[in-house]
């Protein structure tokens, strides 16, 4: 067995003497054999470990070898492996528990042939019964012995390495809708895009505890609650742990419009034109105070956290207090002496109010703010370096023209894509992730192109552009841009990416700057084409300026500039971009 599974044999034996002799009655229970899976220790320094996935479900067989989940050390992800065949029982720890300590209790399994379910509902009574005299009474309406299904939690998941929180778009199943594996639950915004929250198991949704367009739901916070199938879903209830959160979120209610308690009980407060909310108290006890204006310092707590809901219904019963009216104005203010008399001399309308301020607020998505926050980052850790080349695309345009001729239609940014590919099959060192204090030198060339979108930037990946030819790069750039716009893109199309293109040409920017996009050590800003006369050959032609920022911790200013030459000349020269590399070698920069 593993050396961290503790293997618990529980035997219960009835020793009873007759009164008549020394006859002995022995009573045994079925014999019920469980292991107590425990985080192990699977390094010599590990002290802690995250679980990563659940490799079996509660109920599934586990034969020996095979992996139970994988647990995330100090080093790496490392499988836990099964020594013997058992069932998983109980899972007590999953994905969302976050690092636990080594020796902490992540589940139970049953002997092979055991009835896992009776080991299952054992432990659970087991732990119920253990913390019933310090569990407060605010919590047995949770209780799994009641009328009630306890529902298990969905939480809002980390999307992107960068998220910390999200926006639910759109709900794509309603409560009481059956689910089934690969079902696509909701529409989450991340700080990237919209991404698809997929179910894993088959179940029915059983309550939506967070409305679309919610903003700022952290990681971990509850959005849902979902339960097997055949269950009564209708009947729900958060599991204990998670509705104790419930009662530690209140509202705060503006003094002002609060009730006199020791005043005559069944006067009410008319009109309240503002409301505050507590912080610590829950949603059902902030929306009575703010219904009845209640002054949150007259009422009695009683709950183990502070005020709860029934607090607030026996002060209401109690002083006979009735709603007030919220009001949708600021209230008006009192008239002056002689405004009667001014307003009966004046015989004239009066002139239209005047607009407000010339201004609106509009909230931040939490796209931008990350977006903002990351440009900021970048900026203040990574020395910008610029380098600006010009380029001759009249090679190009007539090239564009012939295809256009044949029915396909490219790009000038086709072409870039193409050119900065083949550039960085040049010149590597180019081609850098940053990691940490060091770099790595990427082996593959996945161009970002950054697409503008309602919600904010967003940069699709090309996939290996130095091996693609023009027109795949064009279809792939078409598919990447439309769906970006939709927000139908994949959590692998945006992230990652080894260098990244921002093109401004098409709205007549002539020429601007970027900011680099981490942990990549470049991006080029490309300008506008401008007709111009060729000082060498004296006629016209079309000339377009790109501007390389690179990190300056990593790129010396001689590899950006020959990274600049070698791209003007695949531009100036497109038929190296289709015949690999070739003898130009890499521009020597004196």
């Amino acid at each position: 067995m593993l050396r961290s599974l503790e293997c618990i044999l529980r035997r219960e034996t009835l020793l009873s003497r007759s009164r008549l002799g020394s006859q002995r009655f022995l009573r045994t229970s079925p014999l019920a054999l469980k292991f107590e899976l425990r985080m192990p220790s699977l390094s010599p320094t590990m002290t802690e470990g995250k679980i990563v996935n659940w490799c079996k479900k509660e109920g599934e067989s586990i034969s020996a070898g095979s992996a139970i989940c994988e647990i995330q050390t100090d080093k790496a992800v490392v499988s836990l492996d099964a020594d013997d065949d058992w069932i998983l029982a109980k899972i007590l720890k999953d994905e969302n528990s976050g690092s636990l300590s080594v020796g902490e209790l992540i589940g139970i399994a049953a002997e092979d042939g055991e009835d896992w379910k009776l080991i299952a509902s054992e432990d659970s009574s087991s732990s119920s019964s253990s913390s019933s005299s310090s569990s407060s009474s605010s919590e047995s309406e949770y209780s799994l012995s009641g009328d009630f299904v306890t529902g298990t939690p969905v939480k809002m998941p980390s999307l992107s390495p960068t998220m910390t929180e999200g926006t639910i778009i759109e709900w794509k199943k309603k409560e009481g809708d059956m689910l089934v594996s690969g079902d696509v639950l909701c529409e989450i915004q991340t700080d990237k895009a919209v991404v698809a929250m997929e179910i894993d198991d088959d179940a029915v949704l059983a309550k939506i505890l967070v409305k679309e367009g919610t903003e700022g739901v952290k990681i971990g916070e509850l959005i849902a609650l979902i339960v097997e199938e055949g269950e009564e879903w209708e009947k729900v209830r958060s599991p204990p742990e998670e509705s104790k959160a419930d009662s530690t979120n209140p509202p705060v209610i503006n003094k002002e419009a609060s009730q006199d308690k020791s005043g005559e009980s069944s006067q009410t407060v008319s009109e309240i034109s503002h409301i505050e909310f507590l912080p610590h108290v829950g949603p059902a006890t902030n929306l009575l105070i703010a219904q009845y204006g209640i002054d949150p310092d007259k009422l009695e707590a009683s709950g183990p956290k502070g005020l709860i809901k029934e607090d607030v219904l026996n002060f209401i019963s109690k002083n006979n207090l009735q709603p007030i009216h919220i009001s949708q104005h600021p209230p008006s203010q009192p008239k002056k002496a002689g405004a009667e008399h001014d307003s009966k001399k004046a015989s004239v309308a009066p002139s239209p109010p005047r607009p407000s301020s010339g201004y609106t607020d509009t909230p931040v998505s939490s796209m931008r703010g990350v977006i903002a926050k990351r440009l900021t980052e970048s900026k203040q850790t990574s020395p910008h370096g610029y380098c600006t080349a010009t380029c001759n695309i009249d090679t190009i345009s007539q090239i564009r023209s012939n295809f256009k001729q044949s029915g396909i239609k490219l790009s000038v940014n086709d072409f870039i894509i193409k050119a900065v590919a083949t550039s960085l099959q040049y010149v590597p060192e180019m081609n850098l992730n940053v990691k940490g204090e060091d770099f790595e030198v990427m082996s593959n060339i996945d161009v970002s192109v950054a697409v503008a979108t309602k919600s904010g930037l967003i940069t699709p990946i090309v996939k290996d552009a130095d091996q693609k030819s023009l027109q795949d790069i064009s279809n792939s750039v078409k598919d990447l841009a439309s769906r970006a716009r939709d927000n139908k893109l994949a959590l692998h199309e945006f992230q990652g990416g080894t260098f990244t293109i921002s093109n401004l040409g098409m709205f007549g920017i002539s020429e601007f700057t970027a900011i680099i996009n981490p942990p990549q050590v470049g991006i080029l800003a490309i300008g506008s084409g401008i007709p111009e006369i060729n000082p060498v050959t004296g006629k016209l032609m079309t000339s377009m300026s790109a501007t390389l920022s690179f990190d300056q911790r990593f790129i010396e200013d001689n590899v950006a500039t020959t990274f600049m030459a070698t791209f003007r000349k695949v531009m100036e020269n497109p038929e190296y971009m289709n015949l690999g590399l070739v003898p130009i070698g890499r521009v020597s920069v004196v």
